[in-house]
C-alpha cells in the first residue's frame, strides 16, 4: 500500500463529519527544501515544516504533523476546495494553501493534478 493511500484514513478523525478525504499528500513548509536538507537531520528537525494536505470534496484541510512528518497532530487551517493548487513541475515545486507556502515533492504530483483535475470536472 502507497504511503498517499495510508494517509487518507489518518486524516479522517480530522475531517469534519461527512467530509471523505479525497486526495492526500505530504508537504514541506518553512525553508526551500534544498536548503534546509543542506542541514541534514537539525536542518530537518529546525526549519522544515511537515504538513499533510488533505483535500476533500468540502474543503482544503492543512494539517500538522509528527516528527516523521506521516502522523497528523491537528488541523491548522482550512480552505475553500474551490482553490487550485497546482501546477507542479519539477522536484520541489511550490504551492500555495490559503497564505502558506508549502513544497511538494514530485512524488505526490499525481495526488495534486488530480485534485486540481476534480475542480474542472
Amino acid at each position: 500500500m502507497a504511503l498517499s493511500d495510508k494517509l487518507g484514513p489518518r486524516v479522517a478523525p480530522f475531517l469534519e463529519p461527512g467530509e471523505i478525504p479525497r486526495h492526500t499528500f505530504l508537504a514541506q513548509g518553512g525553508l526551500n527544501p534544498w536548503i534546509a536538507n543542506s542541514f541534514g537531520a537539525i536542518g530537518l528537525i529546525a526549519l522544515a515544516k511537515r504538513r499533510i494536505v488533505a483535500v476533500t470534496d468540502h474543503a482544503i484541510v492543512v494539517l500538522e504533523t509528527n516528527l516523521n512528518g506521516t502522523k497528523p497532530t491537528k488541523v491548522l487551517a482550512r480552505h475553500p476546495r474551490h482553490s487550485q493548487l497546482g501546477p507542479v513541475k519539477g522536484i520541489w515545486p511550490k504551492i500555495s494553501v490559503g497564505h502558506e507556502k508549502l513544497y511538494v515533492h514530485w512524488r505526490f504530483h499525481k495526488q495534486v493534478r488530480a485534485a486540481d483535475g476534480d475542480l474542472l470536472s
